[in-house]
């Protein structure tokens, strides 16, 4: 087992890993699915390095880490927090979409990846991406009251 191997895989794995669980599952569940998926990675490492996508199979590793853990609020809100300035019904309404829902929404609006990285980590189709996109993005818009394509609507 190479170190140096794994440490490169790491430096370039890790942030898109934790962003697509932090995206699905929360701060806190997905921080911590990111973590365990490391883990197993570090332990399986002759394994992982050979896959074509080690990425989408750890987001999977994840996925059912995270599962396993009691279901919590997935972006809590906290009044008064040094977070930047959000939509204040934003939370409450990514709690409402679906895990892949949120997770298309968060990276492609949120972080601006494309429907081509977000399938790659998360292992589905782009198609698939573009329906969880669109879909997310209508039940927020909904659930926010935001209304687009109207004449007049400023």
């Amino acid at each position: 087992m190479s170190d140096d191997d794994f440490t490169d895989f790491f430096g370039d794995a890790e942030p898109r890993l934790r962003r697509a669980l932090v995206a699905a599952y929360g701060p806190d569940r997905g921080r911590e699915a990111a973590a365990e998926a490391l883990t197993y990675a570090w332990q399986h490492w002759p394994r992982v390095k050979n896959m074509t996508n080690p990425v989408g199979y750890l987001y999977r590793v994840g996925q059912s880490k995270s599962r396993r853990r009691r279901r919590a609020p997935v972006f809590p809100t906290t009044p008064g927090s040094d977070e930047p300035w959000h939509e204040p019904g934003l939370p409450e309404a990514l709690n409402r979409l679906t895990e892949r829902e949120r997770a298309a929404v968060v990276l492609i609006e949120g972080y601006g990846w494309t429907y081509r990285e977000v399938a790659e980590t998360v292992g589905v189709a782009r198609s698939s991406v573009q329906v969880y996109f669109e879909r997310g993005l209508a039940k927020l818009r909904a659930s926010l009251g935001v209304r687009t394509g109207e004449a007049g609507n400023e």
